[in-house]
């Protein structure tokens, strides 16, 4: 790996080929921005957090708005996006008397907002199939028997 072009353009070439990016089509200025020139990694907890409440209380209520999406409410974002990070309704996993995103390891918050970004990408058709797949885990969640 060049060393040089690394530090220079702030991304790192090799770990997008571990990941098997095609690096042709990734808008490096929009990664860097994403990354916050910082590796994910290194990011302090309340960072991750911070930056998990800007994508869904700010960013993607106002992209929804703009391109006129039925989702437009932050709480419906951080539904779709925590059901979709456990596959199931996000209170199956957490306790629903507290706030969710806290209860978030930090691979957790990671993963979120790794979703939170494919969303913010203009990805409907995406959120439009997450959407359906977090009603159908509801309600197959309100069919369950209560615990005894």
């Amino acid at each position: 790996m060049d060393r040089e072009s690394v530090d220079r353009e702030g991304v790192d070439r090799e770990s997008l080929d571990r990941e098997g990016v095609d690096r042709e089509g990734v808008d490096f200025d929009r990664y860097r921005e994403l990354m916050g020139h910082k590796s994910a990694d290194r990011l302090h907890r309340y960072e991750l957090q911070e930056r998990y409440l800007k994508l869904t209380r700010h960013v993607l209520p106002a992209i929804a708005r703009m391109k006129g999406w039925a989702l437009k409410e932050d709480h419906c974002f951080m539904r779709v996006i925590l059901d979709h990070l456990f596959q199931d309704c996000w209170y199956n996993h957490l306790d629903r008397r507290l706030t969710a995103y806290k209860q978030l390891n930090d691979q957790q918050l990671r993963r979120a907002i790794s979703l939170a970004t494919v969303i913010e990408g203009g990805e409907f058709d995406t959120l439009d199939k997450w959407n359906r797949e977090s009603l159908r885990w509801r309600q197959q969640a309100a069919k369950r028997p209560a615990d005894s």
